[in-house]
């Protein structure tokens, strides 16, 4: 994997009901600007969202905002940042994003934040790119779907090498870490189920 120079991180427009989420997107800010890594996200103000596009711009990094025009009241589209990419449609912000993007991250969120980290995560597993991507297991809060995914190998859906391309941690470094280290698979996804 050559250098992490562009992270789209997937989060909630909403804050979530426990302190620690916003504090989890403050720490992820905080590594982000310290190794130098632009921030791709969303494009909103409000929760998680805004809480780390403003983290990183405080700290002085730099913040690209994808978002659809028809989300641009309801999720407050940021107006201080680096660059905001409005778009038609929100197909065309995953693939604006995923192109901006050299890695990708999950933040505690709700159905968009799920979606949006598993469509990488399938694109990478299709071969489409060979970007890492992981989850910031904030409180334990993905601890259940990772198990899903435990079962899923498990249960022969979803093969062991290709489980391993969804990485976690709990630590922000650590995870940034995993992304520097991450060799994608080379066995084809149909290969033997």
């Amino acid at each position: 994997m050559s250098a992490i120079e562009h992270v789209c991180v997937y989060c909630g427009s909403s804050g979530g009901s426990d302190p620690v989420y916003l504090e989890a997107a403050h720490k992820l800010a905080d590594e982000l600007v310290a190794r130098d890594i632009e921030l791709v996200y969303g494009g909103a103000s409000v929760g998680t969202m805004g809480a780390i596009a403003d983290r990183v711009l405080e700290r002085g990094g730099r913040v690209v905002g994808v978002i659809p025009k028809f989300l641009i009241e309801k999720e407050i589209a940021h107006e201080g940042l680096t660059q905001l990419h409005v778009v038609g449609t929100m197909h065309e912000r995953k693939m604006q994003m995923a192109t901006l993007a050299d890695a990708f991250i999950a933040l505690p969120g709700g159905y968009g934040t799920l979606e949006e980290i598993i469509e990488a995560v399938t694109w990478g597993q299709l071969r489409m790119h060979e970007k890492p991507c992981g989850f910031l297991n904030v409180a334990g809060f993905f601890d259940q779907l990772l198990a899903y995914l435990e079962h899923s190998v498990e249960a022969g859906f979803l093969k062991p090498v290709n489980r391993a391309m969804l990485l976690d941690d709990t630590d922000p470094a650590r995870l940034l870490d995993q992304f520097v280290g991450y060799v994608p698979p080379t066995e084809d996804k149909w290969v033997g189920g």
